[in-house]
């Protein structure tokens, strides 16, 4: 359901009307039934509960699914924040050891030639093994990481596949879908911060997130890891909107030089920490998503 419209007179008016907090995975194919695929759906006035697939044939999420399903809702023309927890590009090394123009479009189109995991029956390892595409030509070093992982403390590289903690599988899998969603709705989304560090208002804006972040803060209430990651992620977008807290998240403290890279690193939505000051913490990431 829709919910309605905001009254001006809103004491610290939401920015957004619906919070969408995902729990991505990267196994298998983009048709394959997941259980590590999990959506949870807040609005304004509501605390996020389950979406389930839009088929009944399915119990479980596919890749394909969720990204036909978040271009639909994009349509709507309802301003929606949503968070993905994977990666949303990689970092300047891998720019510079391929020779690739600082422009996250541009990023994105090359890395889908040479990575097509948006193709129905490719899996990830189908491209890293040389079966499919050209993986070869694009691959990075798993001791690179961008400055947000830095940051957030222990967050395992984009290119660290095969251990406990990663989401290099994920990223792989999930980079072409954002991709599909912003080709679909070009005027209706913003992907953060790579279209702007300030989404306009009316937006629905897409950002990653790192579940871990928050997750410790809520009860588990008899959710399974995956679901509480995608719960937890919508509840804080939620409650942050609703305290009028949400723009500084947008705005992270980060000097011109940090803010320049991650403009076309990417930044996780949640981290305020001084580029003098970084704040530890400890990855709770699970196995090889």
């Amino acid at each position: 359901m829709i919910p309605p419209p905001l009254r001006m007179s809103d004491q610290h008016a939401p920015a957004f009307r619906r919070y969408v907090g995902i729990d991505y995975s990267g196994a298998a194919t983009p048709m394959s039934s997941l259980p590590g695929l999990r959506v949870f759906l807040a609005d304004v006035s509501s605390m996020p509960s389950a979406v389930p697939p839009p088929t009944d044939r399915s119990r479980h999420w596919t890749r394909l699914g969720i990204a036909q399903w978040l271009a639909e809702r994009i349509s709507e023309d309802v301003p929606t924040l949503i968070g993905i927890d994977h990666g949303f590009s990689f970092p300047l090394r891998y720019f510079e050891q391929h020779d690739l123009p600082h422009d996250w479009s541009a990023f994105l189109d090359d890395f889908c030639r040479h990575w097509p995991t948006d193709n129905l029956t490719l899996r990830v390892e189908h491209v890293r093994t040389g079966v499919a595409g050209n993986g070869a030509a694009r691959s990075g070093n798993a001791k690179w990481r961008r400055l947000t992982e830095i940051r957030a403390g222990a967050a395992k590289s984009v290119f660290h596949f095969d251990v406990q903690g990663s989401v290099a599988k994920s990223t792989h899998a999930g980079l072409p879908w954002l991709r599909f969603i912003r080709c679909q709705q070009p005027d209706r989304v913003h992907v953060w911060p790579f279209d702007g560090w300030t989404p306009p208002i009316g937006k629905s804006v897409i950002a990653e997130v790192y579940p871990s972040l928050w997750s410790r803060s809520f009860p588990m209430d008899g959710r399974t890891p995956d679901q509480h990651d995608a719960w937890s992620v919508a509840e804080w977008m939620r409650r942050t909107d609703r305290d009028g807290e949400l723009a500084q998240y947008f705005m992270p403290n980060l000097s011109p030089e940090h803010q320049a890279a991650a403009s076309i690193e990417g930044w996780i939505l949640g981290l305020l920490a001084s580029p003098d000051n970084p704040t530890p913490r400890t990855d709770t990431r699970r196995s090889a998503r």
